[in-house]
């Protein structure tokens, strides 16, 4: 369940990983601040962690069950901020989320991930950062949220490409339906829309100082965040807009070749329908018929019948059905 626990002191992890017991301890020192990760805790685990750390009992539920909206929220002195992870599997076009949960506090940080959406190099990348580490707990929320972010954005770079073939796909001439694929992207481009629209008003909220355990030097990292969230909602405000119209082009595209079939099928009726009309009359076999003794009348006939459907051909193709 616990995936790395360590104390930090002036920017730089001190000692090597710890125990919860002496983690809870540690928080309570001055100068320094805990940072715990978990992934997929069960209630009862989970339970010793909140009771160390002194976490909210409604918090602690949400943690433990996920599936949450992403938000920020205040218990006491602990904010609770809940994002969701996105990665973007091109071999299936589908985008795997996932969730993470932070507790932030002055003195310690857990972070508590459900799905998709590995920490561990936001913890190595800001290891090798101690200027950035002096910050606190709030500089880590701050490297976990502009971690996730950065996910958004790749996964957003991988469903443009899918769209602009896509695209391609409904104006080509091979005549492939791409109707059930347009509705996968959809689905996956509105569940992309719920992980990642929500989490702008939050983080707007933290990079305008909403929260005292935020420090002032921090709001221009978090408007930062916010900014490229901004960026990723639009492009998936018009990823949704594309889809619908790619849809609807499709839809317009087989209605149209669907017409084209129809009209070349009733050309070669009409066509085909000067020999079988010939061919009735005289299979009606009366005695007394036209050129029915004549001796070049059968020829006649077949001479008549082949001008009459090139004739025919031809216009077709002057009027553009055949």
């Amino acid at each position: 369940m616990i995936v790395d626990c360590a104390t930090y002191e002036d920017g730089r992890r001190v000692g090597g990983t710890l125990t919860l017991e002496q983690a809870g301890e540690v928080a309570r020192d001055e100068g320094r601040f805990v940072w715990l990760g978990v992934v997929e805790p069960g209630a009862e685990e989970f339970e010793a962690i909140a009771e160390r750390f002194g976490l909210h009992e409604l918090a602690v539920e949400d943690a433990v069950k996920a599936h949450q909206r992403p938000k920020v929220e205040l218990y006491d002195d602990t904010l609770f901020v809940v994002v969701k992870t996105a990665d973007y599997v091109d071999s299936e076009e589908v985008i795997e989320v996932g969730e993470v949960m932070l507790f932030v506090h002055r003195s310690f940080i857990v972070t508590v991930r459900h799905g998709n959406g590995d920490l561990a190099p936001v913890r190595e990348r800001i290891e090798r950062r101690p200027e950035f580490l002096r910050q606190g707990p709030a500089m880590a929320l701050y490297a976990v949220l502009d971690h996730c972010v950065d996910g958004y954005e790749e996964a957003a770079r991988g469903v443009d490409v899918d769209i602009q073939q896509v695209e391609l796909q409904v104006f080509s001439d091979d005549g492939e339906n791409p109707t059930e694929r347009i509705y996968k992207l959809e689905r996956e481009v509105l569940d992309f829309g719920r992980a990642v629209l929500p989490l702008a008003s939050a983080v707007d909220e933290l990079a305008r100082g909403h929260y005292e355990m935020v420090p002032e030097d921090l709001h221009e990292y978090f408007r930062d965040v916010h900014d490229h969230l901004r960026r990723v909602g639009g492009e998936i405000t018009g990823f949704r807009d594309l889809l619908g119209s790619a849809l609807h082009a499709n839809l317009t595209q087989v209605s149209v070749r669907q017409n084209e079939d129809m009209r070349k099928i009733s050309a070669w009726v009409a066509i085909l329908a000067v020999p079988t009309m010939v061919a009735g009359i005289y299979g009606m076999n009366f005695e007394q018929m036209p050129e029915l003794r004549w001796r070049f009348g059968y020829p006649t006939v077949l001479v008549l019948i082949a001008v009459a459907c090139l004739l025919l051909h031809r216009r077709f193709r002057q009027a553009g059905w055949l």
